[in-house]
C-alpha cells in the first residue's frame, strides 16, 4: 500500500511540474530578497510568447492538477472559484502594458526559499552571477501548488532550477564586462592610446 501511495504522490508531483522555456526578468536568483518586509526568497519572472500554445497547454494542465491536489488537502473538498481565487498565469498585455518585453506574452512569477541550481547548456554549474540574469533566455522548472493562507486561496508557482540557454539583452542591473569591453589581445600602447603611454601605466 505504501508503495502505491508513493507512486501516486510522485505522479501528482510530475503532473504539477513544468519546464518552461522563457526569458527571465526580475531575477533574484543569486541572493534571496525580501518584498515589503516578507520572508526573503529567491524569485524570477518567466516570460514566454502566447503563441507557444503547447507550453500554454502544459502550464494550464499543471495548474489544473494543482487544483485537484488542493481540493482535498487545502480547500475542504471543493475547488474555490471567483475573482479572489489567484492563479499564476498572467497576461503581459493586461498587467504590464507599458513594458515592451511583456507584449504578446504570458508570464509567471515564481519563488522559493531554497536557492535554485543554475546551470549552462551542458548542465554545468554557473557560479558567476554576471553570467545569468534578467533578460537571458533560460529553461526554468516550476512546480505549481495550492495554497490557503490568511484568507487567500489559489495556485502558486514554486521556483525549481534554471538552465541558461543563451544571452539576452539585460533588462535591468549591471552589464557584464564581456558586453562592456572588446578583447584587446596583444595590442600595444600606441594602438590603444594614440602613441602615448598614460602616466598610470
Amino acid at each position: 500500500m505504501s508503495e502505491l501511495n508513493g507512486n501516486k504522490t510522485q505522479s501528482t508531483q510530475s503532473a504539477t511540474k513544468v519546464k518552461i522555456p522563457c526569458r527571465i526578468s526580475y531575477a533574484n536568483i543569486w541572493e534571496p530578497k525580501s518584498i515589503n518586509g516578507s520572508e526573503a526568497k529567491y524569485s524570477v519572472s518567466c516570460i514566454f510568447p502566447k503563441s507557444n500554445q503547447e507550453l500554454v497547454n502544459k502550464v494550464n494542465a499543471a495548474i489544473e492538477a494543482a487544483k485537484e491536489l488542493g481540493r482535498d488537502k487545502k480547500w475542504g473538498g471543493k475547488i474555490p472559484t471567483g475573482p479572489n481565487f489567484k492563479t499564476p498565469l498572467r497576461d503581459g498585455d493586461i498587467e504590464r502594458p507599458d513594458d515592451e518585453n511583456y507584449k504578446g506574452c504570458f508570464f509567471i512569477n515564481t519563488n522559493s526559499k531554497e536557492a535554485p541550481q543554475i546551470v549552462d547548456r551542458r548542465v554545468q554549474p554557473i557560479t558567476d552571477s554576471m553570467e545569468c540574469g534578467s533578460g537571458d533566455y533560460c529553461n526554468v522548472t516550476v512546480n505549481f501548488y495550492p495554497f490557503n493562507a490568511n484568507g487567500n486561496r489559489g495556485i502558486a508557482a514554486g521556483l525549481g532550477n534554471i538552465q541558461k540557454i543563451k544571452d539576452g539583452e539585460r533588462l535591468a542591473g549591471r552589464t557584464s564586462a564581456a558586453s562592456d569591453f572588446d578583447d584587446l589581445g596583444d595590442e600595444n600602447y600606441e594602438d590603444l592610446f594614440g602613441g602615448e603611454k598614460p602616466a598610470y601605466l
